[in-house]
């Protein structure tokens, strides 16, 4: 395993999608206090928000991040033949995800899909775009399904492996999905929801939301993005790691991929199957996608690939941003759908010029939220692994904090998926909520920004 892959993991510059990030990261390790923010700081009131990446300036900050964070960390590559250091035993640390709140149980199965009208933007001796997506739905008769793990196997290794984890001293959560369980008809037609997640960050960091959201009646689909995510388990098994440089194009391959991806929900709508492995879709899914109602959300630079996506594709009727900084082309685009930005404790208009200049050109409803106690890794499942593996994961009890805020972990996570099911049931016209409305007294934490 390489130093730059040790360091970028360990750094967090997976989750944020910026030049001023890569030094951002660093400091998350060197000074946590400085990791508070994605946005450069000029001051108070004042903020710069983040140009577009550049792929020569990127490569070079990287370089002279890893250099500089090699130098200060070392570089603890951890055979997996390796012992764990004394005291610790081969059980080692699970962390639990906080249970749905909704009302049926969850399924999940993941889909092999390829694009046979795109070549792979990242790799071009591959003929076609190929990609794996991870559906997460209401489910019944789920005894006899197992529970699927937070990563599949190689996945879950390379990411341990990435973050310097000790073997036998943290396994990655098991989630609430039963593997291909059948789906709950008393859920009707299930409207959609597609996720994006962090730069060079796994699907996986919105598990804790999209198993809750399909607890709630939804389909979620969450989306990776294959040589630029860090790791991508596909069928046989085999695994593939980032290759992609972060680059201005980074958003079109990621927005291309989104419309894709509702391209062939539409397929599974009409009753087909697109895996093109053959492998079986969860009984009562065919035919039962409600192509009418789609909305997408992501965090981090998820953020600006929902704005981007649904600039590209009229089908996403709605959008959120959970903590993510805008930029490119889209900030100056009217767009008349809804959009919701959810930003971490010190994340707003005010502070983000980019929050500020698209809320100009929001002529559908808009919202703006705001979690006190949190920080930008709260919207992830970063809060989970931090909150309860923070010591295994190299973290002190100071820097998992200065990561995560002050709010109690299980709170944000409670917090955060209520309000994302109101807003998406508000919006895609599910049911009446009325906690979009304005300040709720069993929320405090939550300002509403006008």
């Amino acid at each position: 395993m390489s130093a730059s892959r040790i360091v970028r993991n360990r750094l967090l510059v997976r989750a944020a999608g910026t030049l001023g990030a890569v030094a951002i990261g660093l400091g998350a390790t060197i000074a946590p206090a400085a990791a508070s923010s994605p946005h450069h700081d000029n001051g108070p009131g004042k903020s710069t928000p983040d140009a577009p990446v550049d792929d020569t300036a990127a490569a070079k900050a990287q370089a002279a991040a890893n250099v500089a964070a090699a130098h200060h960390l070392g570089t603890r590559a951890v055979p997996k033949s390796a012992a764990a250091p004394s005291g610790h035993g081969d059980s080692g640390v699970t962390p639990v995800i906080p249970a749905p709140t909704g009302p049926y149980q969850v399924g999940t199965v993941n889909l092999h899909l390829v694009d046979p009208t795109r070549y792979d933007p990242w790799v071009p001796s591959h003929p076609r775009r190929e990609l794996m997506v991870q559906l997460w739905y209401p489910a019944t008769q789920t005894t006899g399904h197992a529970l699927a793990p937070w990563l599949q196997s190689e996945a879950a290794d390379s990411f341990l492996e990435g973050w310097n984890v000790w073997p036998g001293t943290m396994n990655v959560p098991t989630t609430a999905g039963h593997t291909g369980a059948p789906v709950d008809p008393k859920a009707g037609k299930l409207p959609v929801l597609l996720y994006s997640t962090g730069l060079h960050s796994d699907r996986s960091q919105g598990t804790a939301l999209a198993e809750d959201m399909a607890s709630r009646g939804y389909l979620v689909v969450m989306l990776d993005s294959t040589h630029e995510a860090d790791e991508v388990q596909f069928p046989g098994p085999r695994l593939v790691t980032d290759t992609a440089a972060s680059s201005n194009y980074t958003l079109t391959v990621r927005s291309a991929d989104a419309k894709f991806v509702v391209n062939e929900l539409a397929l599974i709508a009409g009753g087909k199957d697109p895996d093109v492995d053959g492998a079986a879709l969860p009984a009562g899914l065919a035919g039962n996608v409600d192509m009418t109602r789609i909305g997408m959300f992501g965090w981090s630079y998820g953020g600006p690939t929902v704005l981007d996506s649904m600039t590209l594709d009229p089908r996403i009727a709605a959008g959120a941003d959970l903590d993510g900084e805008l930029y490119g082309p889209q900030d100056a685009t009217n767009l008349n759908r809804p959009f919701l930005l959810f930003g971490a404790s010190y994340h707003d208009r005010k502070e983000d010029s980019s929050w500020a200049s698209i809320w100009s050109h929001l002529t559908g409803p808009r919202y703006e939220l705001k979690l006190a106690g949190t920080e930008h890794l709260s919207f992830s499942d970063y809060e989970t692994l931090f909150s309860q593996a923070g010591g295994q994961m190299d973290l002190t009890s100071s820097q998992v904090q200065q990561d995560l805020g002050t709010l109690d972990p299980n709170r944000a996570i409670y917090i955060m998926r209520t309000y994302l099911a109101a807003y998406f049931d508000t919006v895609l016209h599910i049911k009446t909520n009325t906690l979009m409305n304005g300040p709720s007294k069993s929320f405090p934490e939550v300002s509403f920004i006008r």
